[in-house]
């Protein structure tokens, strides 16, 4: 409950401050679940712009697994990470804090994208990109 209230929060307060893109994993993981919670998801982020699920960004997935950014049953996570770090975005905003917004695993991955020439993108919750 507390992450879907900070969320709403940082959707009304926050995102007009920034340029929103979703990628089509994003879109398979919105539909999931209650279907009214889901077409009050995709509601919002119809309107956002897509990102690039590229070659580039499925071997980087590949990459991040075999590299043991992320675990091999995590290829969501893998491919989440991957689109954003390929498109070159600046924020990941996830609520994944077992794969992805988790301090330990979280240099792993960046490694492992300056390993292959990408810069990573800064990976947080949406409490952490909230201003007071």
């Amino acid at each position: 409950m507390a992450n879907r209230d900070v969320t709403i929060e940082w959707w009304e307060n926050c995102s007009p401050k920034f340029d929103l893109y979703v990628s089509e994993y994003v879109v398979v993981e919105a539909v999931k679940g209650d279907p009214d919670a889901a077409s009050r998801r995709m509601s919002v982020i119809d309107a956002i712009d897509d990102l690039d699920a590229n070659e580039s960004a499925r071997e980087l997935a590949c990459l991040l697994i075999e590299k043991g950014a992320l675990p091999p049953h995590s290829e969501m996570d893998a491919f989440h990470v991957a689109v954003a770090t390929v498109n070159g975005m600046d924020y990941l905003l996830t609520w994944n804090c077992k794969h992805i917004a988790n301090a330990v695993m979280r240099p792993v991955i960046e490694r492992v994208c300056r390993q292959y020439g990408y810069e990573p993108p800064v990976i947080c919750t949406p409490l952490e990109l909230m201003e007071e």
